[in-house]
């Protein structure tokens, strides 16, 4: 099964409550998973697909310790793989915080802040073939 997008990107939510690209707060105890989505695809634009990005975000948010990974690395990425993930349109950075996300040809993922150019120039077209799809929404209409 292929959970990654290509060629796609992401717009805010249409009822997202801010106006720029902001970062995810921290909670007192650590990062939150959109803080940790955030910090892992500034600090790797395009080094991420989406299935390997939820992976990741995944193990980091649970605190899972290195030699944990080390001995049952396997069982514990089969075990994630097997349940039903939401992709990336549910994620809280194009539904509240302002980021649109772009999955280029490869499937690997950038966020783009919603007051950029960029951002202007992917939902007008500019970047040829990519296709839009919408954040899913906060709140039901």
């Amino acid at each position: 099964m292929d959970w990654n997008y290509y060629d796609t990107f992401i717009t805010v939510a249409a009822d997202c409550p801010v106006e720029t690209g902001t970062k995810p707060p921290d909670k007192k105890d650590g990062k939150t998973k959109p803080g940790i989505e955030f910090e892992l695809i500034t600090n790797h634009p395009y080094g991420y697909t989406q299935k390997e990005l939820l992976y990741e975000v995944h193990i980091r948010h649970k605190n899972i310790p290195e030699a944990e990974l080390a001995e049952r690395g396997n069982q514990i990425r089969d075990e994630f793989y097997m349940k039903p993930q939401p992709c990336l349109r549910a994620s809280m950075l194009p539904k509240k915080y302002g980021w649109g996300i772009h999955f280029n040809a490869k499937g690997q993922i950038a966020i783009v802040p919603m007051e950029s150019p960029d951002y202007r120039r992917f939902v007008e077209g500019a970047y040829g073939n990519v296709k839009l799809l919408a954040a899913m929404r906060n709140k039901r209409r």
